[in-house]
């Protein structure tokens, strides 16, 4: 699947703040790809340059091998759907659908049978002749959708359009975005903060913080192997452990000096030397907790640990606990009946394990000179 929508060495400042970083990214065609971030982060810019909403002070963006970087938002061939909905009021669900293939002055059956098509799309012909305000939220939704897939864009943008309704929609309205996607084929840019969101929907996620990216992949990817201590701590919970390779073992394991604990396996996959100072990031359902030491291979990581904490979730329960005088999380499943079993609790003595390969050792720093220095920016875009 080849690049279709590319930024290219992008940037936009706002005065003092720079909200777009010397940013390049490309973007596959027919692909569902998620900006996600925090507030302030630049993902929301990005998606107003693709637009032409804004202008970018330097580089450029290119579409379908075409650059439109100088076009106005109603010559670009994509279409933005914004959290607000947008809707006119006085028009009903079909008026609404409708307007855009009238202002481009289509003919009335071809625009009575795009909307047509269009309102089976989002399962709403029934609701046709109703107006906004007789529609529930995410109702409302579906119609903003429809009224801009009408146009044919070659790229649909949303810009958070799931923020202003509750969990249970919000929930709904992935699953139906997912499903229009795989039937219109086009490709979908969207923009969020809520990692579930991105993690659900998306084909590739770029992660971003303040203004530049941090990271580029698949949800798997980007939850598995974060490159960054960012990108681990924003995508879903972890640990971090700072220690120093004391030594390799192979050509795949080595040890790491880590305050308070014993010599850590980790799984060596930079090959990093002895003595480099690193971040170990380990997922808390990657580790396991039980009351009595756990028997097993040698090659395995096993810490004496004391309860600080104990949240029932229900699938779930979380703990945090006190080892090598760090306050860690883990995340336990439960897979059998839990009133089966004596229950861990607040101040017991436990063991906790996890295996070298659970834990990510973190592309932070690299070695210039001998001296660990930041990182360069990335390019990013086909992994």
């Amino acid at each position: 699947m080849s690049e279709f929508l590319t930024f290219e060495d992008v940037s936009k400042r706002f005065g003092a703040i720079r909200a777009v970083d010397g940013v390049s990214l490309d973007i596959r065609k027919g692909e569902f790809f998620s900006l996600l971030g925090p507030s302030g982060c630049g993902k929301t810019t990005m998606l107003r340059l693709a637009a032409g909403f804004e202008t970018p002070d330097a580089g450029r963006v290119v579409l379908a091998g075409r650059d439109i970087t100088g076009l106005p938002p109603n010559k670009r061939p994509v279409n933005t759907i914004f959290q607000s909905y947008a809707l006119f009021p006085h028009m009903t669900v079909r008026q609404n659908i409708a307007f855009g293939r009238e202002i481009a002055k289509r003919p009335a059956a071809e625009v009575r049978r795009d909307v047509d098509d269009m309102l089976r799309l989002i399962q709403m012909e029934d609701q046709a002749d109703k107006k906004p305000a007789a529609l529930s939220g995410g109702q409302k939704q579906r119609v903003a959708v429809a009224r801009a897939l009408v146009n044919k864009p070659q790229v649909l943008l949303l810009d958070e359009p799931l923020a202003a309704l509750d969990l249970k929609l919000r929930q709904r309205m992935l699953i139906e975005l997912d499903m229009i996607h795989d039937q219109v084929g086009i490709t979908f840019l969207y923009v969020t903060h809520d990692q579930g969101e991105a993690m659900s929907l998306s084909d590739r996620i770029a992660v971003m913080e303040a203004g530049r990216i941090e990271q580029v992949g698949t949800p798997a990817e980007i939850y598995e192997a974060p490159r960054t201590s960012f990108v681990a701590a924003f995508i879903g919970d972890t640990n971090f452990l700072e220690g120093e390779v004391s030594r390799l073992l192979d050509a795949e394991y080595g040890l790491l000096r880590v305050e308070g604990f014993p010599d850590v396996f980790c799984f060596n996959d930079k090959t990093l030397p002895a003595g480099r100072q690193v971040t170990l990031s380990i997922r808390p359902e990657k580790i396991r907790i039980a009351r009595e030491k756990p028997d097993g291979p040698a090659l395995r990581n096993v810490v004496q640990a004391k309860v600080e904490d104990v949240i029932y979730l229900g699938p779930t329960t979380k703990y945090w606990v006190r080892a090598g005088g760090r306050r860690l999380q883990v995340l336990r499943q439960h897979s059998r009946f839990a009133l089966d079993e004596k229950p861990i609790r607040w101040t017991d003595d436990v063991w906790i394990e996890w295996h070298p390969d659970d834990g990510f050792m973190l592309d932070r720093f690299r070695r210039d000179d001998e001296k660990l220095v930041a990182p360069p920016p990335q390019k990013v875009g086909e992994n």
